[in-house]
């Protein structure tokens, strides 16, 4: 008869102790630990072997080279984001807000390669296989090699797997499953850290790519330990307004690929469909006569992207304004309205400030500094910015302004999409050159940040 024990795990490091603490030796945080009751193996019940092939050390060249292909997708967006298409053998973790559109995505691409690659096995856990046939008739998915297993056993989930030998798996959700070998409930620190290894060690020795759906808490992170993010291949989080048209694929988290690219779609009736010119996307509702809006150039990956940042000031009736971004840093605002203050000359000490990212973008980098602090003043002063200008350059504490990295790429984007002038850094034009630069869009190197708001102003009066 096995023998059981408690310990309490801690949810934010996942440090073990032996006893109930209030507070955490480990990472120092007050009520995370979680009591688990661990059941000691049997003797007679040896762990979940090992294949041949990984049961002893093999020479690198030796190493068989089948199975080392990308499987690629039809969906460039999704194939962008996970470097080039799935990876035989990886495990890729998907979070996102309930409602957000993660089933929707991962069941499209689950028919996909139903259908041009092989059976794949779609493991439901909080959803009976009647909720995933609704789905799949709204979106038009009738597969015969897709199938729909609803369980949340863990060893029936790999029982199923070893008699399928399926081309993907996806189990929505990794929270729902549970270990019949801990006596905690589904969803704990042990639980989550269990069923993610098991599925990982299957998918490795098979070569199976495996999905697996995360929830998150309140706070936007995936929920359970963190080492779950450690022991995946990929971490992709999906990102907008529940109500909003628009989403948002990032990669936190990839072995196979950069995390810094991002792919769009746009949610409607027959699925989550790819938006593939997102910078026409972004700027298509813009009022070009508009005071409190600027073009700026942003990278995501290899990627650019033109958004319209708008910007709105208005007199504060307390004594205190505010000083609310969507979509930028809020550190990143407080400091370009600081230079705006001291090195402009600009009073916006009685002013509220809003600032906003149109299309539930995110810009962090740097080059969209000056387009932010010109949709400021704009804004400030009711003077409109010239329509045809797209705007790119960091603002540094000084008012200078500073290179930024990829320049002809940004202004290419912005000649396809018909603008015909551009603002930018003098440094960053004796950097990349002028044959570099594109023939088709005028240039305008400035080199402060007070030239720069004439140049962008001057035009709009």
């Amino acid at each position: 008869m096995s023998k059981t024990k408690a310990q309490y795990v801690c949810s934010a490091c996942s440090s073990v102790q032996m006893k109930w603490m209030g507070k955490c030796p480990e990472c120092s945080e007050w009520n995370t630990l979680e009591e688990v009751i661990v059941r000691a193996p049997e003797k007679n019940r040896s762990p979940m072997p090992l294949s041949a092939s990984a049961a002893r050390p093999i020479a690198l060249p030796n190493i068989p080279k089948e199975g080392m292909a990308r499987l690629p997708l039809k969906m460039a967006e999704l194939n962008r984001v996970l470097g080039g298409g799935i990876v035989p053998g990886g495990c890729v973790l998907v979070g996102g807000d309930p409602g957000i559109g993660k089933s929707t995505l991962l069941l499209q691409m689950a028919a996909e390669i139903a259908e041009t690659v092989g059976p794949v096995l779609y493991v439901s856990a909080e959803e009976s296989a009647h909720q995933i046939a609704r789905r799949a008739a709204r979106l038009n998915i009738k597969d015969e090699r897709l199938f729909v297993f609803s369980e949340i056993e863990v060893e029936q989930i790999i029982e199923q797997i070893e008699n399928m030998n399926p081309m993907l798996v996806i189990v929505d959700s990794i929270q729902a499953i549970y270990h019949s070998a801990s006596t905690s409930a589904a969803g704990t620190v042990s639980q989550v850290r269990d069923c993610a290894a098991a599925l990982l060690r299957v998918g490795k020795q098979r070569n199976i790519p495996i999905f697996l759906v995360g929830h998150v808490t309140k706070e936007g992170t995936i929920a359970g330990p963190r080492v779950l993010e450690h022991m995946v291949d990929a971490v992709l989080q999906l990102e907008g307004e529940r109500f909003h048209a628009y989403r948002l694929l990032r990669s936190v988290k990839n072995r196979f690929g950069s995390t810094n690219e991002v792919g769009i779609f746009e949610m409607n009736e027959g699925g989550m469909a790819e938006v593939l010119n997102p910078s026409e996307m972004f700027l298509a509702e813009r009022l070009p006569n508009a005071s409190g809006s600027a073009i700026a150039v942003s990278m995501e990956g290899t990627r650019p992207l033109l958004v319209e940042v708008q910007a709105l000031s208005s007199h504060s009736a307390f004594s205190q304004p505010r000083r609310t971004g969507n979509g930028v840093d809020f550190n990143r605002l407080l400091l370009l309205t600081a230079v705006l203050s001291k090195r402009v000359g600009m009073d916006l000490s009685e002013q509220d400030i809003f600032v906003n990212i149109v299309g539930g973008m995110r810009v962090d980098e740097p080059a969209a500094d000056l387009a932010i602090a010109t949709a400021i003043t704009s804004s400030f002063r009711n003077l409109p910015v010239a329509a045809d200008l797209a705007i790119v350059g960091e603002v540094g504490l000084s008012g200078e302004l500073r290179s930024v990295s990829q320049l002809p790429r940004r202004l290419n984007e912005a000649a396809k999409l018909g603008f015909k002038r551009a603002l930018a850094p003098r440094s960053a034009l004796s950097r990349n050159g002028g044959d570099a630069l594109p023939k088709d869009i005028e240039v305008i190197g400035v080199r402060t940040l007070w030239d720069a708001l004439d140049v962008a102003l001057d035009k709009g009066k």
